[in-house]
């Protein structure tokens, strides 16, 4: 088969990667479609639900809502680098994206991705705090700290895109160029890239320990002496008091960090390429909607302030 060489650079045209998605089943294509355009819909829906909620109820003004506004943000703009391309090619059977448009979403996936983490992470920070140092925990935790914790979420979460982005750049490509998953992913392309990879590896590696490793880390630590200090706790009640405490994120937590490591330390076999492109699906598509509702469902003063909201918006509804 004729190899066509293609080369990103100044004297030729970019070339187009073919994104295979989850099949190329006709019949599944409109029942797909709906199913991820009902998934986006209720992702971004219950994010922005939940950071109208903690600007607008002041019982929720707390550092804890406060990251959790911050992580339901973080989840609409991750869901957003990848779902609305998805849907269009769906809809359009055109599963193809320039290396412009790839490389673009690779940065901003994994941005948001490795933000994600760090946030996480703060997050179990405040828990403990609340748990295992509460009479500290006010005079520690106060709102220029949350600021500072948030504001460098987001900008160290874009380290390993930031580092990595004008080494892929650089790479030149070989046909054919079909990606077998339904996003850009740094794994599938420089497995396409014909040039030497090696520095990019490394680079890769280096910040992916920062932006991920390191606050897996920090965020197991952080559990460990709260799981530690729960289990001192003489009475039951106390303990599953405290456990409710951090219940949610414990769980967001679990859901977020299974999927990632079975998605990134699964063999890229043959074999299991079909459950790593389901697991890849879960936690860029499933894991933003989980989110929410793990919170709502399982955290008592979200409730209670949607409740509220709710009576608001019908109480206006029928004055006017």
């Amino acid at each position: 088969m004729l190899m066509e060489k293609w080369e990103w650079d100044n004297g030729t045209s970019p070339m187009e990667f073919l994104l295979l998605g989850m099949g190329n089943i006709p019949a599944l294509q409109r029942p797909l479609f709906l199913l991820s355009l009902m998934i986006y819909l209720m992702c971004v829906v219950g994010n922005i639900l939940i950071v109208v909620l903690v600007v607008a109820d002041r019982h929720l003004h707390t550092p804890m809502y406060f990251f959790l506004g911050n992580l339901s943000s973080l989840e609409t703009c991750y869901s957003s680098t990848i779902l609305p391309r998805l849907l269009a090619s769906l809809l359009t059977e055109n599963k193809t994206i320039s290396v412009h448009g790839c490389i673009a979403q690779f940065y901003f996936f994994g941005g948001f991705a490795a933000a994600e983490c760090y946030l996480l992470a703060m997050m179990s920070y405040d828990q403990y705090l609340a748990i295992c140092q509460p009479l500290l925990y006010a005079s520690l935790m106060t709102w220029k700290v949350c600021f500072q914790m948030a504001a460098g979420s987001w900008l160290m979460g874009f380290l390993i895109p930031t580092a990595v982005t004008p080494f892929l750049a650089q790479l030149k490509f070989y046909g054919p160029e079909a990606i077998d998953r339904f996003f850009c992913d740094l794994t599938p392309l420089l497995e396409l890239a014909c040039s030497d990879t090696r520095k990019v590896r490394l680079v890769a590696f280096i910040f992916g320990f920062l932006d991920v490793v390191l606050p897996f880390l920090f965020t197991l630590a952080s559990y460990m002496c709260i799981i530690a200090a729960i289990l001192r706790i003489p009475s039951s009640v106390g303990r599953q008091k405290a456990f409710s405490t951090c219940s949610s994120h414990l769980t967001v937590v679990t859901v977020f960090y299974g999927t990632l490591i079975i998605v990134y330390m699964l063999p890229r076999t043959p074999q299991l390429r079909q459950l790593n492109k389901v697991f890849s699906f879960f936690y860029t598509v499933l894991t933003p909607l989980v989110n929410p509702l793990i919170y709502s469902l399982r955290n008592r003063e979200v409730r209670e302030a949607l409740r509220k909201a709710l009576r608001k918006a019908l109480a206006f509804t029928q004055s006017s």
